[in-house]
């Protein structure tokens, strides 16, 4: 289950030994030593989640926690604290800002990615998938591989993403609009028929593997991912 995760810690012996235990788990990581500079890596694009330590220069871990949540773009990120306060009261305190878990210093690595994980699942059960399987195509999102029997399908980081979003809502129909806000994220100011190039490119690379006809277009409303055959479902 592979994140993109905002480290906001201003030791930085802490925020590099952080960043390496999440890169180790293939995870991409970006690290702020305060505050403000979080905001400005948020207001560029959305992380998967945030790890925010509860005391910061300047504005606190709890002041942007507070602020994250008041935005409508920002308030469904995933936070967890991190904090020496092993006190209940700032356990409960840090979870009524509406910090989604607390981690006390010092914890290790390995309780850290558990935590990580357990906070995508409850987020986004459909991001805790390691393995999605349909219609003999197989997407791996801790490998980042996409397989259909022992054949590799090459596919570049966008086609991916977009192949991961509609394998994980599989038989739903998407419209482009849809697609651009979960695939290329709120921020980014494309065209809605970016999608169709995307899309004709994964197809393209399916085709190698003869798997392009789960992709489909549903005329007039968007696309879908399908094991089912497109003609009965009158597809075209």
């Amino acid at each position: 289950m592979a994140a993109t995760i905002l480290v906001v810690e201003d030791e930085p012996a802490i925020q590099e030994l952080i960043s390496y235990s999440l890169r180790q788990a293939r995870h991409v990581v970006f690290g702020a030593r305060s505050a403000e500079q979080a905001m400005e890596i948020v207001n560029d694009a959305l992380p998967d989640l945030v790890l925010l330590d509860w005391m910061l220069p300047g504005m606190s871990g709890v002041e942007f926690a507070r602020m994250l949540r008041r935005v409508t773009r920002t308030k469904t990120i995933p936070i967890i604290m991190l904090t020496a306060r092993a006190e209940e009261s700032d356990k409960v305190a840090g979870l009524e800002i509406g910090a989604d878990d607390y981690i006390t210093k010092p914890f290790s690595p390995r309780e850290l990615l558990a935590r990580i994980k357990a906070v995508l699942r409850r987020r986004s059960p459909e991001a805790a998938d390691d393995l999605v399987e349909i219609g003999g195509l197989r997407l791996d999102s801790a490998t980042h591989r996409v397989t259909a029997g022992d054949k590799e399908v090459v596919l570049g980081p966008t086609e991916f993403r977009l192949l991961h979003f509609l394998m994980t809502h599989s038989e739903r129909v998407h419209t482009r609009s849809q697609l651009l806000d979960q695939v290329w994220g709120d921020h980014v100011f494309v065209e809605d028929r970016t999608v169709d190039v995307h899309i004709r490119r994964l197809r393209k690379a399916l085709e190698n593997v003869s798997k392009d006809g789960l992709v489909q277009t549903v005329r007039g409303s968007g696309y879908r991912l399908s094991a089912g055959p497109a003609a009965s479902i009158g597809i075209v």
